[in-house]
């Protein structure tokens, strides 16, 4: 594949939805001629609809693979289904499939906590970390006396017996652990399927901010004033059809702001949420940002 669709491809995906660098370990288990691999690798980039990433290893196109990564600051993991998209060389762009409601809101916290300035200090320490534990685990090895080069292994006949069940015991092994979490994964998604069916309907942070009719501004805690804190409260929030804040539940943000930030938001006021012409129950996310002036 050249490398101009490629690039062609991944700007169109870009102009579509906002994306970030991230730096964080990407787990890509693959099969291979009926065996499953495990791929390590690196996100680059990332959207509610795909990642980029370098994987050490080589993918086709629109091949399916299961992922798993970890977001800074978030607890729970993504792991989902994806499509290979795009590859050039060791670096390719990966589209999920599937993935449920509550881990594309996932991702939305992260991209939302991401778009503030970042300290691009922070990521070079990173890599001056990277790089001396990385030399530190190439340390030169010791040369092998020349004397016990000229020992030959010798394998028998039963031996070569052995290695082959073996090697046909491990492949069943590992079609076995691939399937297992393939099936995981589908379990996963069937759950938060069934799980949607007469429960809140999810609409975007966006749409519901438009939405407010009473807004209460919290109160800077004191003693976050006085250690000269800020930063910003994520909320997972249900909005009753009537309007008003039914449940609210903490997803980050520092401990000294999030009961200032719940105890303002459960005061605030939405107008109510059509569907099809009626009110009706809804989910969503609001962030709340606390700044010294």
């Amino acid at each position: 594949m050249s490398a101009a669709p490629s690039l062609a491809l991944e700007k169109t995906q870009r102009r579509e939805f906002p994306r970030r660098p991230v730096h964080v370990p990407l787990d890509v288990i693959a099969l291979r001629f009926g065996v499953p691999e495990n791929l390590p690798g690196r996100c680059t980039d990332l959207s509610e609809t795909g990642v980029g990433a370098v994987i050490a290893g080589e993918l086709g196109p629109d091949q399916q693979v299961a992922v798993e990564l970890r977001l800074p600051n978030v607890g729970v993991p993504v792991r989902a289904r994806a499509r290979v998209r795009h590859q050039s060389r060791l670096r390719c762009g990966l589209e999920f499939v599937g993935l449920s409601v509550g881990q594309r809101e996932m991702i939305r916290y992260w991209l939302h906590r991401a778009s503030a300035p970042v300290d691009i200090g922070d990521f070079k320490k990173e890599e001056e970390k990277e790089a001396v534990a990385k030399t530190e685990t190439e340390a030169p090895v010791a040369a092998v006396p020349t004397a016990s080069r000229k020992h030959k292994i010798r394998v028998g006949r039963r031996g070569i017996y052995a290695l082959v069940a073996c090697t046909v015991a491990l492949a069943g092994l590992g079609w076995w652990q691939w399937q297992r979490s393939w099936n995981e994964l589908e379990a996963h998604a069937a759950v938060a399927e069934s799980g949607m069916q007469g429960s809140p309907e999810a609409v975007s942070a966006e749409t519901m901010a438009k939405r407010i009719v009473t807004k209460v501004d919290p109160v800077y805690p004191e003693a976050a004033r006085t250690t000269g804190m800020d930063g910003l409260v994520v909320l997972d929030a249900v909005i009753a059809p009537d309007g008003s804040v039914e449940r609210l539940r903490p997803v980050s943000g520092p401990n000294l702001l999030v009961q200032s930030a719940t105890d303002a938001v459960q005061s605030w006021k939405f107008e109510p949420y059509l569907s099809s012409g009626k009110a009706v129950e809804v989910e969503t996310t609001i962030a709340v940002e606390f700044r010294l002036k």
